[in-house]
């Protein structure tokens, strides 16, 4: 019994034959935990609760959806909250779940107390599981795409050079990174920073870009929001998308892959996010002292229409 209460919950510490089964039995017997028989014995709620900012995060409602099918999988409803408490409220909200998927920019005590894990490209807590994104490789493969099409002027939009600790930010890492090794310099004010992700936030950085006196021949964006406003901006200034300036995004949203053009992309395996951090918030739950781990998830470079140049 408790051989199989660590498969289903998660736990790392069991042998990759004794997982495969007790999965295939699972599978054979149609078996699903249920969250409510063991509330009683356990004390639990069978409730998981994924936050997630304000802000437009480019794959949310993708990534939602995962996250509820990968805690179904595991006898676990969830509870979505979109944004965070207010500065000095965190503990002053205790909330009546199990565990807390973290996607916002929160500390953990808006946990009170609940096991963490904390989802995206964050700075890291030792106290917490992480599934995150490589935004330093993302951006720096972004970056690479561009360069590879031959693109030298490339702005980076929704950067910032720094962190609050003065640490350099890891997209914004990337970006240098791939614009070194190209032997590129890069442009002083082609780094943009953005206070949100939202299309508004591109379109207006892009205008500025489009505005100076040396126009970039490309931006990417770090998220896909941005870089469809950055689209419209570059259409607003006449400009074609992409032979007079290519546009790249992060994230991989659904309107991106039906705007004219189709907007190329770095894609993130939101799949493998949903499951890891569900996985990882079961274990910590059933077993508390489980090791701190931190999970990188794969993306992908999609190579569409706005950075595509067509043959003429």
């Amino acid at each position: 019994m408790k051989t199989v209460s660590n498969v289903v919950n998660g736990y790392p510490h069991v042998s990759a034959d004794v997982r495969r089964r007790v999965e295939a039995a699972v599978v054979d017997l149609g078996y699903r935990p249920n969250a409510s028989a063991r509330t009683p014995r356990t004390g639990r709620t069978g409730i998981l609760a994924l936050v997630l900012p304000d802000a437009d995060l480019p794959y949310a409602d993708e990534f939602a959806r995962e996250v509820v099918h990968a805690a179904g999988g595991r006898g676990y409803r969830v509870v979505v909250e979109r944004g965070h408490p207010s500065p000095g409220q965190d503990d002053a909200r205790p909330m009546p779940v199990d565990g807390v998927l973290l996607g916002a920019p929160a500390s953990p005590s808006t946990a009170a107390g609940r096991p963490v894990v904390l989802v995206g490209g964050g700075v890291p807590d030792p106290r917490c599981d992480q599934i995150r994104v490589d935004l330093a490789a993302a951006a720096e493969d972004a970056t690479t795409h561009l360069l590879r099409a031959g693109r030298r002027r490339i702005a980076a939009v929704g950067a910032y050079p720094v962190g609050p600790d003065g640490v350099p930010r890891p997209g914004t890492v990337g970006y240098h990174r791939a614009l070194r090794d190209a032997g590129v310099t890069a442009v002083p004010g082609y780094l943009l920073p953005g206070r949100h992700d939202r299309r508004a936030d591109g379109y207006r950085a892009a205008r500025d870009l489009f505005a100076g006196p040396d126009r970039p021949d490309a931006i990417f964006c770090f998220s896909d929001p941005l870089a469809i406003g950055a689209m419209r901006a570059a259409f607003d200034a006449g400009l074609r998308v992409p032979t007079d300036v290519a546009v790249m995004g992060v994230g991989d949203i659904e309107e991106g892959r039906y705007s004219r053009p189709t907007l190329s992309t770095v894609a993130v395996d939101t799949g493998f996010l949903a499951r890891e951090a569900v996985a990882r918030l079961t274990a910590r739950i059933e077993h508390p002292d489980t090791t701190v781990a931190e999970v990188i998830a794969p993306h992908t470079v999609l190579a569409r229409e706005s950075t595509d140049v067509p043959a003429r």
